[in-house]
């Protein structure tokens, strides 16, 4: 039996309201209001907490509870409400390239999706940390792209798609893809290493991110930045428990774990980050 799918949950949790017909402009909006509304985070994988792809988790998770996730969370989770509204989406492995020149050698770790539209595929991805899209892509090679934040293009290949950003004059590559549709349970078998591998930086590093509307929020171990636009980054280094936990839930909008289980690992956090000199 499939799972209920809680359209009106979501759309009061990211802020939508208008037309669900399943048009562009109804996928445009709703690329923008996702990844404003609920974070971008690792703090399961961060307390050795499973992180459960079901719908009915995921649901809970990101809707009820008031907390985000990473890629196959919100991807996941974006696909069963573009899909409950009629549009035709699919879901593709990506490896990615962004901070990580192995990349093209590694395996897949990232989720993205594609939907079709009047016969025309557009990119959509609501899950990649500080760099996540906030508009759909059209599938063309080389165009340059706005979205309300930054300047995006895909460059194709023989059998795959590379995604570029423009920061400042350069063009910086984020992630490779092909159009090979994953099901579930693939996405399981990725999920399980990043979520659990010792050797996956989720289990280990503090990681999080929001876009709202021109600005950009981030948060890497202890260090915090506010990237908006036409301004200068500004940027602040968390000194305590406490600040980490104000900027989480204030910042942004998570609520948190227990204490006894998030603050632990937020000690530790600080503790590698005056080891390294951070």
């Amino acid at each position: 039996m499939s799972q209920k799918v809680n359209l009106n949950g979501y759309f009061e949790r990211i802020g939508f309201a208008g037309s669900i017909a399943p048009t562009l402009a109804t996928l445009e909006l709703i690329s923008a209001l996702h990844p404003a509304a609920i974070a971008f985070e690792n703090l399961d994988p961060l307390l050795g907490e499973p992180v459960k792809l079901d719908l009915a988790s995921l649901q809970r998770k990101l809707l009820s509870d008031g907390r985000g996730g990473y890629c196959f969370e919100h991807n996941l989770l974006l696909m069963a409400m573009l899909r409950e509204l009629e549009f035709t989406v699919r879901g593709h492995a990506a490896r990615v390239l962004w901070n990580n020149p192995e990349g093209l050698s590694a395996a897949p770790t990232h989720m993205v999706l594609t939907v079709e539209i009047g016969g025309t595929q557009y990119l959509v991805d609501a899950g990649f940390g500080g760099m996540t899209l906030t508009a759909p892509l059209k599938l063309k090679t080389e165009a340059e792209q706005s979205t309300p934040h930054e300047k995006y293009r895909l460059i194709n290949s023989e059998k795959s798609w590379q995604l570029e950003a423009r920061i400042g004059e350069e063009w910086k590559a984020l992630y490779v893809f092909d159009l090979a549709e994953q099901t579930l349970e693939d996405y399981e078998g990725l999920n399980r290493f990043v979520s659990s591998d010792p050797g996956s930086a989720f289990t280990r590093e503090l990681r999080v991110a929001l876009s709202p509307s021109g600005r950009r929020l981030a948060l890497h171990n202890n260090r915090f930045t506010i990237h908006a636009e036409g301004q200068e980054p500004e940027r602040r280094m968390l000194e305590s428990v406490e600040a980490l936990r104000a900027v989480l839930s204030e910042e942004f909008g998570i609520s948190l774990p227990e204490a006894e289980k998030l603050n632990p690992e937020l000690e530790a956090i600080l503790a590698d980050a005056q080891t390294d000199g951070r």
